[in-house]
C-alpha cells in the first residue's frame, strides 16, 4: 500500500439516472476535481475513478487494486443539482464502494451532501470519516492526521467519525473566503473524450462545467445548502478568465455552464467579467441559474449578453405571489416578467425552474403558474413537485408527514413524498399537461410570427408553428386527464 496515495471517486451513475443517461449531457465531478487539485498541490499522488459512465459500484475495484491507495474518498460534486438531491440509487452505491474500499485495507473518507445529513448512517456503512460541509481544507488537514499517526481527531473541525462506540461531530469549518488561492480543478485526471461525444450526440456541441461563486446568501425555505451554506463568496473575474483560458485551449470546448447557485451577485462582477472576455478575445456561449430580481437592471443584462451568456435559468417556482411568500423566495411575479422581457431584449434566452405541490397550493395558484408559463413563453421549463431536504425549513414543516421514504431514486422519480392538496397521481399528470401546454402555446407563438412576417420566417419557425397541429390534441387529451385526476382526488 502506498501510503500517500489517495484515489478520488464519487458517487454520481449516470447510468443509475434513466432520464439524465437518456438526455447525454453529463458534467464532470467538479467538486472532485477541486478537492483532488488541493491535495495534489500538497505532495500526495492523487488519481481519480469517474463513476459518471460506470456500470456498477464494482467497476471501481480494478482501480483500487491498481493503484493501492492509502486513502480512498468519495468526494461529490457539490455544484450539481443532481448530487444535492441525494438519490438513493447513489447513496447505495456510495455504501458498496465504502465497503470495497474498507476491505483493501484503506482510510475511507466521504464528502457529499448527503453524508453531510447523513453521517450516522455513512459511518455505519464502512466510511472511517464524514466531511462536514465545504470539505478540501479538512480533507487536506485529516490526510495529514491520519498519515502521521495521529490517534485523536478531535480538534480538526467539520468532520464526523466514530470514537469509542459514539458517532463524534466537531464544530464547523468556517468557509473559505478567497475562493481564488484553491488551484483550479484537475481536469487532467479524468477523460474528458466521453463527455465530449455524449454532448456531441445529444446537442451538437460541447459543454464544461465551472463554478465562479461558493453558497448563496438568500433564504428560500426549501432549498437546502448543506455544503457551502448561506454565504456568499466568489472568485475573481481574473481567476475565472485563467480557467476559461486553459480549458479553451485543452478541450475546446464550446459553452460553458456556470453552475453557481446565483451567477454575478456581486456588485461590479459581471461588467468586469464581460471587459475581460472582450480583451481575451474569448468566444463561447453559456448558461447560469438566477434570480428574477437580480435581472431587473438593463446595463447587468447588457453585461451578462457582452460576455456570452445566452440562457439564463430563473428559480421562478411559482406565479402565485402566494406561494412564493410562502417559500420565502423573496422574488415577485411581476419581477419574473421584468426579468424576462429584459432577458429576451438583450438575446438571452429565459428558462425556468417551476415546482408545483408545496404545501398550500391549491388549484387557484397552479393556474397561475401555468397562465406564468403560457404568456412568458421561457425557451425552458424544468419542473418538479416539491422535494423536501434535510436541513430546510420545509423539511421540519412536514418532516411528521414523511414515511419511510425521504429521497427519490433517481431524478425522473417526481414521488410527492409528503401529503399536499392533491396525491401523487395528480402531480404527474399535472407535469404531463403543463409541457404539453407549454410546447402548444410555442407552436401558436410561432404561428404568429408566421403570418406577421412570411417572407423573413426560417424554417424553424415554420416547423414549430405546424407542430401545432400535434401538440393542439395532445393537449386536450392531458387536459383531460388531468380533469379526470382531479375529480377522483375530490
Amino acid at each position: 500500500m502506498n501510503t500517500n496515495s489517495i484515489l478520488f471517486t464519487h458517487s454520481y451513475f449516470l447510468r443509475f439516472d434513466p432520464k439524465q443517461w437518456e438526455q447525454g449531457q453529463p458534467y464532470a465531478p467538479l467538486g472532485t476535481l477541486y478537492a483532488a487539485a488541493l491535495m495534489r498541490q500538497n505532495g500526495y499522488e492523487v488519481s481519480v475513478f469517474d463513476t459518471m459512465f460506470a456500470t456498477t459500484a464494482h467497476n471501481v475495484g480494478p482501480a483500487l487494486n491498481a493503484t493501492a491507495p492509502r486513502f480512498f474518498v468519495i468526494y461529490d460534486d457539490g455544484f450539481n443539482y443532481l448530487t444535492k438531491m441525494c438519490l438513493t440509487n447513489m447513496r447505495e452505491a456510495a455504501f458498496d464502494m465504502c465497503k470495497l474500499a474498507k476491505a483493501k485495507g484503506c482510510t475511507v473518507i466521504v464528502s457529499s451532501s448527503d453524508s453531510t445529513d447523513r453521517y450516522e448512517q455513512y459511518l455505519l456503512e464502512g466510511a472511517d470519516f464524514v466531511l462536514i460541509g465545504e470539505a478540501e481544507h479538512t480533507l487536506l488537514e485529516l490526510v495529514g492526521a491520519v498519515k502521521n499517526g495521529a490517534d485523536s481527531f478531535d480538534s480538526i473541525v467539520g468532520l464526523a467519525f466514530i470514537k469509542n462506540g459514539s458517532v463524534k461531530r466537531t464544530p464547523p469549518r468556517p468557509v473559505l473566503k478567497d475562493l481564488d488561492q484553491l488551484p483550479l480543478p484537475a481536469w487532467d485526471l479524468i477523460d474528458i473524450a466521453p463527455y465530449r461525444d455524449a454532448w456531441l450526440n445529444s446537442k451538437g456541441y460541447f459543454s464544461m462545467n465551472m463554478g465562479t461563486t461558493r453558497g448563496c446568501p438568500f433564504k428560500c425555505n426549501w432549498c437546502a445548502k448543506p455544503i457551502y451554506g448561506n454565504r456568499y463568496n466568489s472568485r475573481s473575474p481574473e481567476n475565472v478568465l485563467l480557467e476559461l483560458k486553459m480549458l479553451k485551449q485543452q478541450y475546446q470546448f464550446d459553452h460553458i455552464w456556470f453552475c453557481d447557485d446565483i451567477f454575478g451577485l456581486k456588485p461590479g462582477w459581471v461588467q468586469q467579467f464581460a471587459d475581460l472576455v472582450k480583451q481575451a478575445d474569448l468566444v463561447f456561449k453559456y448558461k447560469i441559474q438566477t434570480r428574477a430580481d437580480l435581472l431587473l437592471q438593463d446595463e447587468q443584462i447588457g453585461a451578462l449578453a457582452a460576455s456570452g451568456c445566452d440562457n439564463a435559468w430563473i428559480g421562478a417556482e411559482s406565479g402565485s405571489q402566494k406561494i412564493l411568500d410562502a417559500m420565502d423566495k423573496g422574488t415577485t411575479t411581476e419581477q419574473i416578467h421584468i426579468a424576462t422581457r429584459l432577458l429576451k431584449k438583450h438575446g438571452i434566452k429565459p428558462s425556468f425552474f417551476i415546482q408545483f405541490g408545496y404545501p398550500g397550493e391549491d388549484k387557484t395558484d397552479i393556474a397561475k403558474t401555468i397562465k406564468m408559463v403560457s404568456d412568458l413563453l421561457p425557451y425552458e421549463i424544468g419542473i418538479s413537485v416539491s422535494y423536501p431536504l434535510p436541513g430546510t425549513v420545509f423539511y421540519q414543516r412536514v418532516k411528521a408527514d414523511l414515511q419511510q421514504k425521504t429521497n427519490w431514486t433517481d431524478s425522473d422519480e417526481m414521488a410527492m413524498m409528503y401529503t399536499s392538496t392533491y396525491p401523487p397521481a395528480f402531480y404527474k399528470q399535472l407535469h404531463r399537461y403543463v409541457h404539453q401546454n407549454y410546447h402548444q402555446h410555442l407552436a401558436i407563438d410561432n404561428l404568429l410570427k408566421l403570418f406577421k412576417d412570411p417572407l423573413n420566417s426560417s424554417w424553424k419557425t415554420v416547423r414549430k408553428a405546424l407542430s401545432l397541429l400535434y401538440y393542439t390534441p395532445v393537449t386536450l387529451v392531458e387536459k383531460y386527464k388531468l380533469t379526470m385526476a382531479e375529480r377522483i382526488t375530490v
